[in-house]
């Protein structure tokens, strides 16, 4: 089968290559997915980057060339082959989710994986979902949202941002949104009351105070942030900004230890290592089967152009989610 692979660590235009590759072995708990589309992550070009190095260690990867030669998280599909103990889809089922090696013809994921694919959505739309709106819909839960609460979500117009408004929105929150200019028309039609444009305004210091504070963009730091909180409020990381040795990680393990000083509740959102990850999607599929949540998509590149779909989201400046597709095996 087709693939895209990388035997060492670099930018994306230098060390990812298409290529023919074994096809994966889906065992007993597996389930083996055509893939359709697939989606670019930050998470993506950390595993291609290598970056942050002091994760290597930690899971991110191998310590000289990547663990995982085959990169890629977010994928839909159509379900080629279930394992013996499988027992949630068959051949045929059209399938969404997140594992290692979507970006590929075939990949081989464990059942808790996947959802069925909403019926509304084309592939291309729900490769667009798993990890972002994943995270955004844990960032929210682990912010306690509440109906009526006033919710701010930092980097409203990118991938888990725009996931993150039209959800909080759904669940009754009054929704403001930070992000930039020629981005703000967007976040009001997913939902936001209030757009504050960040090139002209630091919501740290006008503006009214947030029940939430979710941190996608990771431009603000724990102790200012603190300003625009209110006296029970809670802020949340989910994102950082990019860096050599440590960050994002940095950003987040610094915001949790300012938490007992600011005298504030921070907690950091991790989706990837949320065990109950089908359980998250078939939640996201109902809210977009009833229209609730609807993906944004950017640009969409055909397979070949993967190298090109992962430097323009790792630019940061991408409106929603930028999405590859893959051609049936």
């Amino acid at each position: 089968m087709k693939a895209i692979v990388q035997h060492q660590y670099g930018a994306p235009q230098d060390v990812l290559h298409l290529a023919e590759v074994e096809m994966p072995v889906a065992g007993a708990e597996d389930v083996l997915v055509s893939v359709r589309a697939s989606s670019a992550n930050p998470w993506d070009w950390h595993f291609i980057r290598g970056e942050p190095l002091l994760l290597r260690p930690a899971g991110l990867g191998g310590i000289r060339r990547p663990k995982f030669p085959v990169p890629g998280g977010d994928l839909a599909g159509t379900v080629e082959r279930a394992g013996s103990a499988v027992t949630a889809f068959k051949p045929g089922d059209e399938v969404y989710g997140f594992g290692h090696g979507a970006f590929a013809e075939y990949i081989a994921v464990r059942q808790d994986g996947l959802a069925p694919k909403p019926g509304n959505l084309t592939f291309e739309q729900a490769a667009a979902v798993p990890l972002a709106a994943v995270t955004a819909l844990q960032g929210l839960r682990a912010g306690g949202i509440q109906p009526g609460q006033h919710v701010l979500i930092i980097g409203a117009s990118g991938g888990v941002g725009t996931f993150a408004v039209q959800i909080a929105a759904h669940l009754g929150a009054r929704v403001s949104g930070v992000c930039s200019t020629r981005h703000a028309d967007l976040v009001r039609r997913l939902g936001a009351e209030r757009v504050i444009d960040y090139t002209k305004q630091d919501f740290t210091r006008s503006g009214p105070r947030y029940d939430l504070i979710l941190d996608v963009a990771g431009s603000r730091p724990a102790w200012a942030a603190r300003r625009a909180l209110t006296a029970k409020g809670t802020f949340v990381v989910v994102g950082g900004p990019a860096g050599r040795w440590v960050q994002p990680a940095g950003h987040g393990f610094s915001s949790l230890a300012a938490g007992p000083l600011i005298s504030r509740r921070v907690v950091m959102a991790d989706a990837v290592g949320r065990a109950q990850k089908k359980q998250d999607l078939t939640t996201l599929a109902t809210l977009m089967a009833d229209r609730k949540v609807t993906p944004v998509i950017d640009r969409i590149h055909p397979f070949g152009e993967l190298r090109a779909a992962i430097s323009y989201q790792e630019e940061g400046h991408a409106q929603g989610k930028v999405v590859v597709t893959v051609a049936p095996g």
